[in-house]
């Protein structure tokens, strides 16, 4: 004749499937409402959104080397190249983190520091086109190609966050996905604006 298992045991076997049965139905709420699908959708803006700062970076990288050459045809251009400069360490000096994505006035800072920046670079180098030994320099042709395709780099990485951004505040706002938003605190996230996107979307003019 079999001994019957104690009382404890067969409570502490039972806890135990009670436990995994909470976990799975946990697990399978969460992926219901949603939960899972954020932190995808999530990581995706941050991946694009760093791919943006990466563009921004590189463009950056490239002022000065630019400005030194125009430097060296135009130097009497002072206001035009003090305003690059200035806009460059202006643009620069705003850091929008992954972490601070959620923070609309300090995207909105950041976007209208770049574009800023743009349009400095867009007088500079429509100051060019009145010194034909500058535009004929090797370094300045090379320059204003490296930077064209930059502008057309930071497009397309801008036009990937947007549309990452979209899927994610979509997400955010839609039923039954916005009450686990709310109950996370999963903000909506701020994107570029449509002026800015139209301004900073039209590289500067590179004509030799």
């Amino acid at each position: 004749m079999r001994a019957s298992l104690p009382l404890s045991s067969t409570l502490s076997r039972s806890a135990g499937w009670f436990r995994w049965l909470l976990l799975a139905c946990l697990a399978s709420l969460l992926s219901a409402c949603g939960y899972n699908d954020f932190q995808v959708k999530d990581e995706a803006v941050k991946a694009a959104w760093g791919e943006v700062i990466n563009q921004y970076q590189r463009r950056a990288d490239l002022i000065p080397n630019l400005v030194n050459t125009v430097k060296g045809y135009a130097s009497h251009e002072r206001e035009t190249l003090e305003a690059v400069t200035k806009a460059r360490a202006a643009a620069t000096s705003i850091q929008v983190s992954p972490e601070t994505l959620n923070d609309p006035e300090a995207f909105k800072r950041f976007q209208q520091a770049q574009g800023e920046l743009s349009g400095a670079l867009s007088r500079l180098l429509a100051v060019s086109e009145n010194y034909p030994q500058l535009k004929a320099d090797a370094s300045f042709r090379d320059l204003q190609s490296q930077l064209e395709g930059t502008e057309n780099r930071i497009t397309v990485a801008r036009q990937r966050y947007i549309a990452a951004v979209r899927d994610y505040n979509v997400l955010a706002r839609s039923f039954p996905t916005n009450l686990t938003a709310m109950v996370f605190k999963y903000e909506v996230k701020p994107s570029f604006a449509v002026e800015n996107e139209k301004a900073i979307s039209t590289p500067p003019a590179v004509k030799f």
